[in-house]
């Protein structure tokens, strides 16, 4: 995948989630900055941008920003908790402007549970009406979704329910959870341990695979992915070299470029054979156990290969 620039243009949300990483300050981008921010991008080559939040669609300008980005040549897509783009008006004003992609954030099939996550009754409700527009206005659209304790026994169906109802999703896209980040370090029941999922992420990527899919899997060492191995963002980045930006709200990040992508290992690690290209495990001992990290013994060569043949 080309490099892509993250710009965060609002930090207001209609949605609660109690793992939100970027909870709201109230605080959103100048449009000034926010073109300026369009043109640096562009001065770097960064083949497309995506615009985040918060919730992006709560930000009173982005049909220009969109348009201003379009006229320059630079698609845009965005991430989204799918809330006011259930609005069929609303979002054919975005496509309207330029956009052609949405990332929409599911976290759950079962209403109950995405509801419980977000804060907000009608959420998966609204998501449903939002994939359905996008059907209508022949834009793509990827899930993202956050592996948490609550949905980590239904990962697979999950995944089924969205291809049946909406076979035009090809993408998926799965964060394992950042326990440090805001909310979820105060919610600690969402965070799960990482044979909580294991079953359910590798059926998951099993039903994409068969079924001509693709996914990227983030924060997951790839002794939880096997065969699987390069779906991992990470994996991916390393192999390639690749980079990324994000440009934040907040005035003590600003922003910031990506270029590492390494996290904690242990002594089994050492004998791993894809330890080279596997990141490693994220806060390791601080909410992710060591112990539950092997050794795997797959070669790393095939798996380059497979990275360099599926761009």
């Amino acid at each position: 995948m080309a490099n892509l620039g993250y710009v965060q243009i609002t930090r207001i949300c209609n949605q609660d989630c109690l793992f939100c990483s970027n909870p709201s300050t109230g605080k959103i981008i100048n449009l000034r900055v926010a073109k300026k921010v369009v043109d640096d991008y562009i001065k770097l080559e960064y083949e497309g941008l995506i615009w985040t939040g918060g919730e992006p669609t709560l930000y009173p300008h982005l049909p220009e920003l969109i348009k201003y980005a379009k006229e320059k040549n630079i698609p845009s897509r965005i991430i989204t908790n799918g809330q006011k783009i259930s609005d069929y008006k609303y979002f054919k004003q975005l496509v309207d402007a330029g956009l052609n992609h949405v990332n929409v954030s599911l976290f759950s099939h079962k209403p109950k549970i995405q509801a419980f996550l977000t804060k907000k009754k009608d959420s998966f409700d609204n998501i449903i009406k939002s994939l359905e527009n996008a059907k209508k206005l022949k834009i793509t659209a990827n899930i993202n979704t956050v592996i948490n304790k609550y949905n980590a026994d239904h990962l697979s169906d999950l995944v089924k329910f969205v291809i049946k109802k909406f076979p035009f999703v090809r993408h998926f896209i799965w964060n394992n959870m950042d326990p440090l980040m805001n909310r979820a370090s105060k919610n600690t029941d969402t965070i799960p341990k990482l044979n909580d999922f294991e079953l359910e992420l590798h059926k998951a990527m099993e039903f994409l695979n068969k079924t001509g899919r693709t996914f990227r899997v983030e924060r997951v060492p790839l002794c939880y992915m096997a065969e699987y191995a390069h779906y991992s963002t990470e994996t991916r980045k390393i192999v390639k070299n690749e980079e990324r930006s994000v440009h934040f709200l907040d005035d003590q990040r600003g922003r910031t470029r990506q270029l590492q992508w390494r996290y904690d290992k242990v002594g089994c690690c050492g004998i791993c054979f894809l330890n080279k290209i596997c990141a490693g495990l994220w806060q390791m001992d601080k909410y992710y156990s060591s112990k539950e990290l092997y050794p795997v013994f797959i070669d790393p060569i095939k798996i380059k290969k497979m990275i360099g043949s599926n761009e």
